[in-house]
């Protein structure tokens, strides 16, 4: 079990040197870090990113996937250092999207006799990127194998995990599965391995990264976590962020736990204000779910982003969600924030509305509309206040919130998540 977060960092051979990208024996990391890179497509990405791509020389030497495009220039330097480009003869692509993609017509021109293995959705969705018709393909689907010499790929399509293109590919010799964007992070770091920094960190990437780009095909992640039990794993080597080669097990079985949505005792107050009223009706609800065995956070929108507020809502049974009424509806950032969660799809929520308006109402009801057509079971009345809260609806606040935080405790099915992270 993943236990207190450590900070030891970084992982030394006998000589105090620090480790180098070698997976295995003739299996190398030969990606990009994107270090500067904060905002992908609206991602947070406060740690930047990691482009993996992987070398594999054997007698017919492989790639696995590529990198942004940007970045084609550095992929073929990295894989110049340990091999001609002329000796690879496949590349595999596990992924349409162009984060990995995106370098794919630079390699394939550096490497004109190579062919490029992909299922047949993949290489639709390339060709509506790119011109593909001087490429090579072999086509390739869940059960079918490719030798490379001693070594031999295995593929297992995973659709939806995160594009119906998706699929893994499994090196049975090596116990080795590139998973593409499926237990990845978004985590820039000089270290290739989980290892090699603190865990903590890599978890709450892993998570945030789940809440944010996996969350909405938790289904599909269910499916594929079943097609893979039964395959030894000894390392998880994703296309983002650091290569598992501790904690697998754990990591397989936080993907679980988050795909089945088992909560902890955990409320969320998220809200925006305008002039302090619906503020002070956040405070009271707060106060009233901060009972004993409950994690209680009080979230002003405005002072949070998107992937913040994702991953919080991710593993939490409880919300109150609040917003002063402009213009007939809610505040604008609280409607981002909804329609952002639509999209993800949070499961199984209980939830209340609350907020203030003046001579006209219509924030609470906006958000209510939201509940709704996202299937969370609403708990109560929408509170609100016409202007400034009294004492006694601060009151009715903390008794809602109370009820809240109560009912977070009977939901919790587990204590999935609870000392994975100790100050991460």
């Amino acid at each position: 079990m993943i236990g207190h977060c450590s900070p030891n960092g970084q992982a030394k051979d006998h000589q105090g040197k620090i480790m180098n990208t070698t997976l295995r024996e003739g299996i190398d990391w030969v990606g990009y870090v994107d270090w500067t890179i904060r905002d992908f497509h609206s991602y947070n990405a406060q740690r930047g990113v990691t482009y993996n791509s992987y070398l594999i020389q054997d007698e017919q030497s492989a790639l696995i996937d590529a990198v942004k495009g940007q970045f084609a220039d550095e992929l073929l330097k990295n894989i110049s250092v340990l091999s001609e480009l002329s000796n690879i003869k496949y590349i595999v692509c596990n992924h349409a999207e162009p984060d990995h993609s995106g370098a794919l017509p630079v390699v394939m021109e550096s490497m004109p006799d190579a062919t490029l293995v992909c299922n047949k959705k993949c290489q639709a969705t390339l060709s509506q990127h790119f011109d593909t018709s001087n490429w090579k393909f072999h086509l390739v689907a869940t059960g079918d194998t490719l030798s490379i010499g001693k070594r031999t790929l295995q593929f297992i399509d995973t659709p939806m995990v995160h594009w119906p293109e998706s699929m893994f590919t499994y090196i049975p010799e090596e116990k080795l599965l590139f998973s593409m964007d499926a237990f990845g992070q978004h985590y820039a770091t000089s270290r290739r391995f989980s290892d090699e920094v603190p865990l903590c960190t890599v978890i709450e990437e892993a998570k945030t990264y789940y809440a944010n780009i996996i969350m909405p095909f938790s289904r599909q992640v269910e499916k594929t976590l079943d097609r893979i039990a039964g395959i030894d794993i000894d390392m998880i080597a994703p296309s983002h962020g650091v290569i598992w080669r501790e904690n697998m097990s754990d990591i397989i079985n936080l993907y679980r736990k988050w795909a089945t949505n088992c909560f902890k005792p955990k409320v969320l107050v998220i809200y925006d204000t305008m002039w302090e009223s619906t503020a002070k009706m956040a405070a009271a609800i707060h106060e009233g779910t901060s009972l004993p065995g409950v994690e209680s956070k009080l979230i002003h929108i405005r002072h949070s982003d998107l992937t913040k507020i994702a991953t919080e809502v991710m593993d939490a049974s409880c919300i109150a969600f609040g917003s002063s009424t402009l213009n007939g509806g809610m505040m604008p950032m609280a409607g981002a924030v909804l329609t952002y969660l639509k999209g993800l799809r949070p499961a199984n929520k209980l939830c209340f509305s609350f907020g203030s308006y003046g001579w006209g109402k219509g924030g609470p009801e906006a958000i209510d509309e939201y509940f709704k057509s996202m299937k969370w079971d609403i708990l109560n009345e929408s509170i609100t206040s016409r202007y400034k809260p009294t004492s006694e609806l601060l009151d009715d606040c903390r008794t809602a919130g109370k009820a809240l935080g109560e009912r977070a405790k009977q939901i919790a099915k587990d204590n999935t998540g609870e000392n994975i992270c100790i100050n991460p």
